[in-house]
């Protein structure tokens, strides 16, 4: 596909994006359930090539307002200036073009898949538990940046702001794709606020990203199923609800325990639990089913097994340093702010150099 054929493509398609947010917008649309959730998901696949797009023509537009002022008078030093910033808005653009061909012709049958990320707190106590809302936040500005959808299944917050554990799912196009590689143990090294001596401390959190199964993909027997309502709580236990709307769900013939109170509802409690009790299981099957694949088949880009420390958060050193592909940054804070895209892109990059199949 050609650049102009690639624009028109991309011209149509941020046409619709304009259209499902107009009839998003309308009452009648937004007391249909059904026909709202449609266009949810629709604009949600959407977003992240129109996001790039519209990024796109806005460094096309700079390009031209700084080609007229090149064709002024101006002294030598400002005119090299501007052919600089036109150059590397120039390359600027071929990327993003790039980026998209990549998206609209790649087509995994997993790339549309909503995803259910969970975040623990590992080793390290208190700490690992700030760190797990570092990397929920992280995540989040990620999903921003690409015009994911995020959708808070459920959480157990710590008095201090953190997360003992955080579960959310992602919708939108390409978000299997690029956050798949976050599965795996995260570590950080930085002083603590409770540490009166500056001494450095190590924690971790573990992440693991599930593909979220269709309904229709896996069912489960209600029989199979225990499910237990309770008063949520908050901080110390304290009541935060004065209604049992809190939902346990056991999946009794593997022990398997899913537990939501973030809403007020029982019934949207239950369902969220469910969607993250389908998401394990279909996990445990493909995790079952990758065990018989020989080592030899494995990725080189890591075993894919969860116990392995992926990825080291410096504080001190201003560093992240992902060790799957000996790739480091020195830039954490905007890694911390979503920037990611080195990463994914470079663990991509790896896994389509293999000969090898993901697990």
């Amino acid at each position: 596909m050609n650049e102009a054929n690639l624009i028109e493509v991309l011209k149509k398609i941020e046409q619709r994006y304009e259209e499902l947010e107009h009839f998003m917008a309308l009452p009648e649309t937004i007391s249909n359930k059904g026909q709202y959730n449609q266009h949810a998901k629709e604009i949600a696949g959407i977003s992240g090539d129109v996001f790039l797009f519209r990024q796109f023509k806005q460094f096309k537009a700079e390009i031209i307002k700084l080609q007229k002022t090149l064709e002024e008078k101006h002294d030598q030093d400002f005119l090299e200036l501007l052919e600089s910033e036109i150059k590397e808005l120039g390359a600027k653009s071929e990327q993003i073009l790039d980026k998209i061909k990549g998206k609209l012709e790649g087509g995994g049958e997993e790339e549309d898949k909503n995803i259910i990320v969970e975040i623990r707190a590992a080793t390290g106590g208190q700490e690992a538990s700030l760190f797990a809302a570092v990397l929920y936040r992280m995540y989040t500005k990620y999903a921003q940046k690409h015009g994911w959808a995020i959708e808070m299944m459920a959480s157990h917050p710590t008095e201090l702001g953190g997360f003992k554990e955080v579960i959310f799912s992602v919708r939108g196009k390409q978000a299997y794709q690029h956050l798949r590689w976050e599965s795996g143990v995260h570590r950080v090294q930085r002083v603590p606020a409770t540490e009166t001596q500056g001494r450095i401390h190590t924690s971790t959190a573990t992440v693991v990203v599930l593909i979220e199964p269709e309904n229709t993909e896996l069912e489960i027997n209600q029989q199979d199923l225990r499910i237990d309502v309770y008063r949520s709580s908050g901080h110390g236990g304290q009541s935060v609800n004065t209604t049992d709307s809190a939902v346990r769900i056991t999946y009794l013939p593997t022990g398997i325990v899913v537990t939501c109170q973030d809403e007020r509802s029982q019934l949207k409690n239950k369902n969220k639990a469910l969607r993250v009790l389908r998401a394990r299981l279909m996990d445990k099957a493909a995790q079952q089913e990758s065990k018989k694949i020989s080592s030899q088949r494995r990725s080189q880009v890591g075993t894919g097994e969860r116990s392995e420390k992926i990825r080291t958060y410096n504080f001190p050193a201003h560093r992240v340093t992902d060790h799957r592909v000996n790739l480091t940054l020195h830039r954490l804070e905007s890694v911390l702010e979503g920037d990611l895209d080195e990463f994914s892109e470079a663990l991509i990059k790896q896994d389509k150099g293999s000969s090898k199949p993901v697990n």
